[in-house]
């Protein structure tokens, strides 16, 4: 097996655009790919374009009459079906639409196979990670699931176990709807609790269909969350999970979107904290799956400060080169950045949080503390399901 890391990228991904006032803004795909290449991060992997994902790979989660909804809709933006989830506030129609989606799934399919195939090691797309989509419908600025289409090409090639690991602030519910009948694929989203957050699923009740009991497992964290609290959680339920179902393959979701700066979400994590679970998903993929590791994007709306310095330590930790967290960024970078958005970058790669810590679970819990209570919740309702204990 090759120990190159893959870069998935395609210019044209920045395509994937709502418009001029909708939070996700493709700027952050673009500045993201500029400081991986200002800090040379591309001369350490492979840099790939995969192919768009076609009709019969789209199918392998999404219904046809959806796809053809979407196509419909990108052809004709103002005749898009509100009913399938297309020209709605969270996801316009616009034109090209089906093209920009079918590109991203395209990446992160392409990044499955490299993985699977043995033509990498490990595949970053942090275009992708689009958890929200359903098989007949768009949801939550998504239109096509990659991740599940990763997952499910990993399936069709031949892979028996396929652990889904997702870190993003909103529940990976997507993913988690196209695989709830199958045990063999393990999803695990920590998340903020549904109480306050879109898309309101996620409960630690939620722990998969009778045919699949335990495969589903979700961490409502409660808001406010920050370093200490999430990285225990993490800590508490995945390495204990991952070592149970020797996944062949990791897939994880890395959303941008915890961090104390992000618009539309109520967690407290820093860039330091993201870095630190970026870096033991890599150790995780190295303990329990053979290595073979599919890392994903996804959410992250704060699109100068945090998304672009998130997901380029990202690429590093794939590559083997990971960043330093005090380095500095080179002012070139900034200067790109306050040419497209009139707003000054970030001088280094840390929060100045590095390096963060959190009490291991091993040592003890506090049934009064609230983010106690969450992850026991959790590990009550899945871990006795999988033979283990609570």
């Amino acid at each position: 097996m090759s120990g190159r890391a893959q870069l998935m990228w395609d210019e044209a991904v920045t395509g994937y655009d709502f418009g001029r006032d909708h939070p996700m803004d493709p700027v952050r795909l673009a500045l993201t790919r500029s400081l991986v290449g200002a800090l040379e991060l591309d001369r350490e992997v492979a840099v790939v374009a995969a192919k768009t994902a076609g009709e019969s790979t789209l199918r392998l989660v999404h219904r046809e009459d959806y796809i053809d909804a979407v196509r419909a809709a990108s052809a004709d933006p103002a005749a898009a079906d509100q009913s399938y989830g297309l020209g709605t506030t969270d996801d316009p129609a616009f034109a090209g639409m089906h093209e920009a989606s079918a590109l991203i799934a395209g990446q992160s399919v392409g990044a499955a196979e490299a993985v699977w195939r043995g033509e990498a090691l490990h595949a970053v797309n942090f275009a992708g990670g689009l958890h929200h989509a359903m098989p007949g419908a768009a949801s939550g600025f998504c239109v096509y699931n990659d991740a599940a289409l990763a997952i499910a090409r990993l399936l069709e090639l031949g892979a028996e176990r396929v652990a889904y690991v997702d870190v993003d602030v909103h529940h990976g519910d997507g993913v988690q709807a196209a695989f709830w009948e199958d045990p063999r694929v393990l999803t695990v989203s920590l998340h903020e609790h549904p109480r306050t957050l879109f898309p309101q699923t996620g409960w630690p009740e939620e722990t998969g269909a009778d045919s699949a009991q335990g495969s589903a497992v979700n961490v409502a964290l409660p808001a406010g969350t920050g370093d200490e609290g999430w990285l225990r959680a993490f800590h508490a339920v995945v390495p204990e999970l991952l070592a149970d179902f020797r996944p062949q393959v990791l897939v994880t979701q890395h959303g941008a979107d915890t961090h104390f700066e992000d618009p539309l979400a109520h967690l407290a994590v820093s860039l330091d904290a993201q870095r630190a679970v970026q870096v033991a998903c890599h150790e995780l993929a190295h303990e329990y799956a053979d290595g073979r590791w599919v890392a994903l994007g996804g959410g992250g709306y704060a699109v100068v400060e945090v998304v672009p310095r998130s997901w380029t330590h990202l690429v590093g930790i794939a590559a083997g080169k990971p960043v330093d967290p005090v380095t500095m960024i080179p002012e070139s970078w900034r200067q790109e950045v306050y040419a497209r958005t009139r707003q000054l970058g970030p001088m280094r790669m840390t929060d100045g949080r590095w390096p963060v810590s959190w009490a291991s679970w091993e040592a003890g819990y506090d049934p009064a503390d609230r983010l106690d209570q969450a992850v026991l919740a959790t590990r009550r309702a899945v871990f006795p399901l999988r033979g283990l204990l609570p």
